[in-house]
């Protein structure tokens, strides 16, 4: 695709993938920290009554976040055809970042310049924010995958090393900004605004290097090229669905309605457990209290830590490893799990308004919903790109796109559910059944996808094909589990 090939190696890459990582990480940075305390600022009482948030109940705050983060799904299918078809990846992730940086700053402005306009300039911030995140999301794997030729044996590990910023940068924002909101006695403003900078600083990395260490990759529509190039050999009639194919397309659907219940789960880390960790968790280490930001940072840490050991143990188990079907069971197991540490911290508190749960029950909660994620890797993007047909990638994709919309926002409607402020006894009451009730659901749904597997794999016709690989291939396909999680791979 590029004209201009890219000069020069690191550790046996092109230079490019280090700018492409270094870029990737300012932003999840950027996204991740405002993330972390979006719940918390829409909780946090208002100025006149001493806080620096905007006072809304607890289920309005998470039902927002729901929809936030089902947006911040669907958007990337916009940001990918327009760049595919008008403005080329670079240009289309330099507007979403400028935009990304512009929806941060105006997060963080003060309330005090806002007098009667808070809510209303907050919601612009956020539009402003799910814009960009789409022009920006979906394009720069894209140019890291640009960066070597088909077959290139360095691919695959270009991508893990690209997928490790993303989580470097996750776990680094939570850290941070948990520090700046603290140094600024409480103020998510300060927070809003150390987002901004993160995204002004992958902006600016991006400006300075790309054109060097890039050369052309990202500037020319790919999609336009590849239709006028299909049309001109004449590759453009239209076939009729063959039965392997309505059996594969059957097999993307099954799978996409269990996914929704996965990420629908999983996603009550921003949200329900983030306002938990708050509110009522004993976060003291002697006479120093641990932010609640820095538990958003658990799911990356675990990622990067268990990731090989998880690899290790599939290629271990040889010819006995688990189908797709059954790895993804597992990981609906592991998420109930994780919920049934949520419910021990509920039952510790025993219904006391001021009691506060150890913090290793969330330590263990997030611990075994990375374990769960981490048994998806098989699934999700990678295994659309196996069963869609090839003229129908784009539209199964889009699919895809759409169940992980729809967990988000369903996860904000159950999370919400946890009530509009009362007594902290029926806040306790609500918030164990909604753990109980996902980790029922979990469960039930691990069960029936595990006596549907051998139905599910017959259906694959082939595409769920045993293969030996090494310790080193089984990595790299557990990082990418991430990038799956954040839809970015394509």
């Amino acid at each position: 695709m590029s004209v201009t090939k890219p000069q020069g190696t690191i550790m046996g890459h092109p230079k490019g993938l280090f700018l492409l990582f270094t870029t990737e990480l300012w932003e999840r940075f950027s996204y991740y920290a405002m993330r972390a305390i979006l719940v918390l600022y829409l909780v946090d009482k208002v100025k006149s009554e001493g806080g620096h948030g905007l006072g809304w109940t607890q289920a309005d705050a998470i039902s927002l976040y729901g929809t936030f983060t089902g947006l911040v799904y669907l958007t990337p299918l916009i940001g990918g055809w327009i760049a595919d078809n008008f403005l080329g990846q670079r240009k289309t992730i330099m507007i979403g970042g400028a935009l990304m940086a512009l929806g941060q700053f105006t997060l963080a402005l003060p309330h005090a310049w806002l007098p009667g306009m808070e809510t209303e300039v907050f919601y612009l911030g956020l539009f402003t924010l799910i814009i960009g995140n789409g022009l920006f999301k979906p394009n720069i794997s894209t140019m890291v995958g640009d960066l070597y030729e088909e077959g290139d044996h360095r691919r695959d590990g270009a991508f893990t090393i690209f997928y490790m910023g993303i989580n470097v940068g996750a776990f680094l924002s939570g850290i941070v900004v948990g520090l700046v909101v603290a140094a600024f006695d409480g103020n998510y403003q300060a927070g809003f605004f150390a987002a901004g900078v993160g995204m002004v600083l992958s902006l600016i990395i991006q400006m300075v290097f790309a054109q060097k260490l890039l050369g052309n990759i990202g500037t020319v529509p790919a999609a336009k090229l590849e239709r006028e190039r299909n049309a001109a050999k004449g590759q453009v009639r239209k076939e009729p669905l063959t039965k392997i194919e309505r059996d594969r397309i059957k097999v993307i659907m099954v799978m996409g309605l269990f996914t929704i219940v996965f990420w629908a789960g999983f996603e009550q880390a921003g949200g329900l457990m983030n306002l938990f960790t708050n509110d009522f968790t004993d976060r003291m280490i002697g006479s120093w209290e641990v932010p609640t930001t820095w538990f958003q940072s658990l799911n990356a840490m675990f990622i990067v830590i268990f990731a090989p050991v998880i690899a290790s143990i599939w290629v271990r188990m040889g010819k006995n490893e688990p189908n797709s079907p059954v790895k993804f069971a597992m990981g609906l197991f592991f998420l109930a799990v994780g919920f049934l540490f949520m419910m021990g911290a509920v039952v510790e508190m025993g219904g006391d308004a001021t009691a506060k749960s150890s913090m290793w029950w969330l330590v263990g909660a997030y611990f075994f919903h990375t374990i769960g994620e981490l048994c998806l890797s098989p699934i999700g993007l990678s295994m659309v790109t196996k069963l869609a047909p090839l003229r129908l990638a784009s539209l199964m994709m889009g699919a895809w796109f759409l169940f992980i919309a729809m967990a988000n926002k369903i996860g904000g409607v159950v999370g919400s559910l946890i009530g509009h402020g009362g007594a902290v006894e029926d806040q306790l009451a609500n918030a164990m059944s909604i753990f109980a009730g996902i980790a029922i659901t979990a469960v039930a749904s691990a069960i029936l996808l595990y006596f549907m597997a051998d139905k599910l794999v017959d259906w694959m016709h082939g595409a769920e094909v045993a293969h030996d690989h090494t310790l080193e291939e089984a990595v790299d396909e557990e990082i990418a589990v991430t990038a799956e999680h954040e839809a970015l791979k394509h």
